[in-house]
């Protein structure tokens, strides 16, 4: 088939060599992933992004290339006077050809790049793509996800939502965190909270809205005791989440905070929000207004002229619905619980605590250390043990190992007390940052640190000497370890908080 002479110049024919690679790997690759269930994010990457990419290049430069020809042609022409206007005629067999092969490819690139397109679109909102791709930068956010209640929902679900607008923004942002990436120009640890995530309201309350109502629920935590028999100790709470019939609505309980016709706003001038020194209750039904402020760091005109106003919601709260990072004394126990490490070895609770006291600059030196750690932990101080259970320490050591890099992330620095959680309150501020007995009004009210307002004790202790509460009555908490009544004098954190530096 012969084409007009403007097309053979090296700029178009490299350019349809280019376009015409791209188009065979495209569909190479596309069959590798979908007949054969083969590939991976890059391969969705180089399918669907990259080579399209290339392709659309390729034949830019086909035109580029015909111009160019046809300019050279034209300056000769007016130099020798015989200067035409471009012509197209269809009884001349080369513009025919040129034509035909035109809209066929036209057709072929408009019909692929609909599909390429949609495809490209679907890839760069799935989970591979934001959990995988950038894996350095994202491992802790997806190793995380997947072990949360949200291992279901897609990423962009919470961190875009619906609408183009917020689409194109998070585009947008993509843009610069792949430069950020290419250049390894990004921190370590990613800060947090995320600036301008878009409102709670718009996201969560798709599945988690005010008026759902949210019944009382039982949570069981099974602890371990760092002694010899890594006792076995249990406590049941009955979580307020709710009030006791949803015809209540959200009139008590923990979820009480977000009821449509209550509105609470705070001041604070520390980023992660871990220490509000200014809280506002609004009820928007009867206009009725409580200021409380800190009375252990009470604002002054320093505060106020740097503090910015927050109003409550979810997030606040819930801060880390689908990224955990527990604590060492945390995930050991769920891996004792779950027999990933065996409860039966006498001190194993002890020794991985001793692995664990310090922070790893590398994934391989957290592996070394630990091993180490816990061997000689047996052969110093319990050599009879270390070779009776032998092998059940080996095996606990790829426990340990196992639970750590779920949880920790050396590479990105990141580990339980960088992103702290706020629905609890053991290792950081949580609900005490509001709920400490120390935030009161002028008139002497104030936001109480009673345990009941959240929760009621239903049974407590060893597995074999369970104390249970009488029928709609809460225990009096107990400490595995005997500290007197320091519990109550102190808040969690100043201790568990520290425990691991």
């Amino acid at each position: 088939m012969k084409l007009p002479k403007s097309f053979y110049n090296w700029t178009s024919v490299l350019g349809a060599s280019i376009a015409t690679i791209a188009f065979f790997l495209i569909v190479f690759f596309f069959v590798i992933s979908v007949i054969f269930d083969q590939g991976s994010s890059y391969m969705g990457l180089i399918i669907y992004i990259v080579l399209p990419v290339i392709m659309v290049i390729g034949m830019i430069l086909i035109p580029i290339g015909m111009i160019m020809q046809i300019r050279k042609r034209s300056k000769l022409e007016f130099i020798t006077g015989t200067q035409r206007w471009p012509r197209v005629d269809l009884n001349d067999q080369k513009h025919r050809n040129a034509f035909s092969l035109f809209v066929i490819i036209s057709f072929i690139f408009l019909f692929l790049s609909s599909i390429g397109s949609y495809e490209a679109f679907v890839y760069s909102e799935s989970v591979a793509f934001c959990g995988t791709l950038c894996h350095e930068v994202m491992e802790p956010e997806y190793v995380t996800y997947q072990q949360s209640a949200h291992a279901r929902v897609a990423c962009v679900e919470c961190h875009v939502g619906e609408g183009a607008d917020w689409f194109v923004r998070s585009k947008l942002s993509g843009l610069y965190q792949v430069y950020a990436v290419i250049s390894d120009n990004f921190p370590r640890p990613v800060p947090t909270p995320i600036a301008n995530l878009r409102p709670a309201q718009e996201t969560c309350e798709h599945c988690h809205w005010p008026e759902k109502f949210y019944p009382k629920r039982f949570k069981k935590q099974r602890n371990f005791l760092a002694d010899s028999l890594n006792t076995e100790w249990n406590i049941q709470l009955l979580m307020k989440t709710g009030p006791d019939h949803h015809t209540q609505q959200l009139s008590e309980g923990i979820h009480w905070h977000i009821n449509p016709n209550i509105k609470i706003e705070f001041m604070t001038t520390d980023e992660k929000n871990e220490f509000i020194q200014w809280v506002k209750y609004t009820n928007l039904k009867t206009g009725e207004e409580h200021i409380y402020k800190d009375q252990m760091m009470e604002p002054d005109s320093a505060f106020y002229a740097d503090a910015k106003l927050h109003t409550m919601d979810c997030m606040d709260c819930h801060n880390r619905p689908s990224h955990v990072y527990l604590s060492p004394p945390d995930f050991i126990d769920i891996a004792l619980a779950d027999s990933s490490i065996n409860n039966k070895i006498p001190f194993i609770k002890m020794a991985a605590m001793e692995a664990l006291k310090s922070p790893y600059s590398t994934k391989d030196s957290a592996n070394l250390i630990i091993e180490q750690t816990v061997l000689d932990f047996y052969k110093e101080k319990y050599p009879k043990l270390s070779s009776t259970f032998k092998e059940d320490i080996s095996q606990a050591i790829e426990g340990i190992k196992m639970a750590y890099h779920k949880n920790n992330f050396p590479a990105m620095k990141v580990r339980w007390d960088v992103y702290p959680d706020h629905k609890s309150h053991m290792e950081s501020q949580g609900c005490f940052r509001c709920h400490d007995n120390m935030h009161a009004t002028e008139e002497g009210r104030i936001i109480s640190k009673d345990c009941n307002l959240c929760h009621t004790i239903t049974s407590q202790g060893k597995v074999d000497s369970l104390q249970f509460a009488i029928s709609g009555k809460s225990l009096e908490f107990k400490h595995p370890v005997d500290i007197g009544t320091d519990w109550k004098d102190y808040n969690c954190t100043e201790c568990h908080a520290y425990l691991y530096p």
